[in-house]
């Protein structure tokens, strides 16, 4: 919701949150490191572990006190961070997180004029929770005036407007007052996210106007695109009066409260931060499932793989959600390692979904990022079929098996694919640079090739892959020289990487450059690279790449000046 804002919201939100004293080191200096190290790589259930260790030689210390709580937050551990956050608040620091996690247990135990008390007296977390907490709590207490009036004044600030009026239209709906409901979210203010819709359509239905109910659902979320929408869709069709569960009282709509928020700030505040709001929505809905997603995919972006898998298996069956639960499950699994249990995952919510190109292509790409290639084909035929009339969204799908394609040697059927994706994507970078290397590579179509590579470096001129391509397609065509200083540049930009090492190599005997070479081959073969290319690499290291090209029948590089002497002195 109002992304633009967002910069703003997020230096609102965060000011002061994770912040404390140095920590005096004293007996604590073994567990607070490994804390820290653990930090480092977002190992949230080691640095718990290690800073509550940490604790027990300095159970006063605010700052290591503040880091346990977030590590709990973070892993979940509410019943943990709530003991932590209140004995950091006796100390009288002024902690930002340990204020949340303490409005967050108040609210969870029902204690609304508690919060809004605490509010009131600065002891909040910032204007925009600050004002729904308050005012959602207003409406627990059975204020629900005092709360409408707060829900108003909050939507006076024009950056927080959206927001308010959004949680105005849930607590209205929460106690039946669909009509005032129906009024914001068809108004103009309000931001359309999968929430709100599903919102929208249920009080539509509570006020007998299935039709519009279900005219909304197929405008906003098309035919059979979204397993989680089905049923709403069936019961809209069979003239059901769907219930209103978005929000069912006051508390849901706290922890929604906090979803919105977390929701906002993803990708505009760092994700530990946004995690800490995201597991608080869970807190006080644990059915919340949209809260469980958020928080299982921040988790995943972090490398926190086992316990994305975790977060997603707490989503039950009989959610709208357990689709996209499995899904990101099965994605999970693949990503911490268990590449068979990733695979098998996603084959069985193909067979529980067989006409979902959504499903099928997830399968797909797992099974080609396995370099399964020939296995992934019919699945992602079996996608491509299932999509009637290809938008530009789904260039991606043909362009996937394209790869396969090319990579199994069908490259007429490759070319087609790759082309397909371009008219559906005219200039996708990485459909330019995969197109025009591979018909680099087969000398077909040079002039075409190059311009398209050309327009793919442009678009992206650090991605250092793209910009190999292109020093490469000069090499091809026996433009050596102008292949050289981009050559150069794609190894600044991937130093490490055996491919770009290996062309480089390529490029510096083609001028004559035959010591720099031979050393950019050595590189390469620390590397780790593809074994086909390890041997020949070696082999160019033995009787040199003009040689080798003779041996494979290629043809020979062609006379040109060396740049530099010879050996680049």
């Amino acid at each position: 919701m109002i992304l633009t804002r967002l910069t703003c919201l997020a230096t609102i939100l965060t000011a002061g949150f994770f912040t404390g004293p140095a920590i005096a080191m004293d007996g604590v200096a073994g567990p607070y490191l490994a804390a820290q190290a653990a930090t480092a790589l977002n190992d949230y259930k080691a640095a718990s572990g290690y800073f509550n260790d940490a604790l027990l030689h300095d159970p006063t210390d605010p700052a290591l006190m503040e880091s346990a709580i977030i590590s709990d937050i973070a892993l979940g551990n509410m019943a943990g961070a709530v003991p932590i956050a209140k004995a950091l608040d006796a100390t009288g620091t002024k902690s930002q997180v340990a204020r949340t996690v303490i409005l967050a247990d108040t609210l969870n135990r029902g204690a609304y004029d508690d919060a809004i008390k605490a509010i009131a007296a600065g002891q909040g977390v910032g204007p925009l929770v600050d004002g729904l907490v308050t005012a959602w709590s207003q409406v627990g207490a059975g204020k629900m005036s005092d709360g409408l009036a707060s829900f108003d004044k909050l939507a006076d600030n024009p950056g927080l407007k959206a927001f308010a009026l959004y949680h105005k239209a849930l607590a209205m709906a929460s106690v039946g007052d669909f009509e005032g409901a129906a009024k914001i979210f068809g108004g103009p203010d309000i931001q359309p996210t999968r929430t709100s819709l599903v919102a929208y359509i249920e009080v539509l239905s509570q006020l007998d106007r299935d039709k519009d109910a279900l005219a909304l659902l197929n405008e906003k979320f098309g035919a059979g695109a979204d397993p989680g929408i089905e049923p709403l869709r069936h019961r809209l069709q069979a003239g059901e009066v769907v219930p209103f569960d978005v929000v069912r009282n006051a508390k849901d709509g706290l922890s929604e409260v906090f979803y919105s928020v977390a929701a906002a700030l993803k990708g505009e505040a760092s994700d530990g931060f946004t995690l800490v709001y995201s597991r608080i929505a869970q807190f006080l809905r644990p059915d919340n499932s949209e809260a469980i997603l958020l928080t299982a995919g921040l988790l995943d972006s972090q490398g926190q793989h086992d316990l994305a898998i975790e977060a997603y298996a707490t989503i039950a069956r009989t959610d709208p959600a357990y689709y996209t639960a499995q899904q990101g499950r099965a994605q999970a699994l693949y990503s911490a390692g268990h590449y068979d249990a990733g695979i098998e995952a996603m084959k069985q919510l193909v067979a529980a979904h067989p006409d979902l190109a959504e499903a099928q292509a997830s399968l797909a790409d797992l099974l080609r990022r396995q370099e399964r290639y020939a296995e992934a084909l019919p699945v992602y035929d079996a996608a491509i079929a299932l999509i009637k009339d290809p938008k530009p969204r789904n260039w991606a799908i043909f362009y996937m098996r394209g790869v396969c394609n090319e990579r199994t040697g069908h490259w007429g059927k490759a070319e087609a694919d790759l082309r397909k994706a371009l008219t559906l994507r005219p200039e996708e970078p990485e459909v330019l640079n995969y197109l025009g290397y591979a018909m680099v590579e087969r000398s077909e179509k040079l002039d075409e090739a190059l311009a398209m590579i050309k327009r793919a470096v442009a678009a992206r001129p650090d991605d250092g892959y793209i910009v190999d391509s292109l020093s490469w397609g000069y090499y091809r065509t026996g433009h050596y020289s102008e292949a050289l200083p981009i050559a150069e540049r794609a190894s600044q930009l991937m130093p490490v990487d055996a491919v770009v090492t290996d062309h480089l190599g390529d490029i510096y005997w083609s001028v004559g450059r035959k010591l720099e070479a031979q050393f950019q081959w050595h590189r390469a073969l620390s590397f780790n690279p593809d074994p086909k290319d390890e041997v020949r690499i070696k082999r160019k290291l033995e009787i040199g790449l003009d040689a080798v090209l003779k041996e494979e029948g290629a043809p020979p590089l062609k006379s040109t000046s060396a740049v530099g002497g010879a050996n680049g002195g």
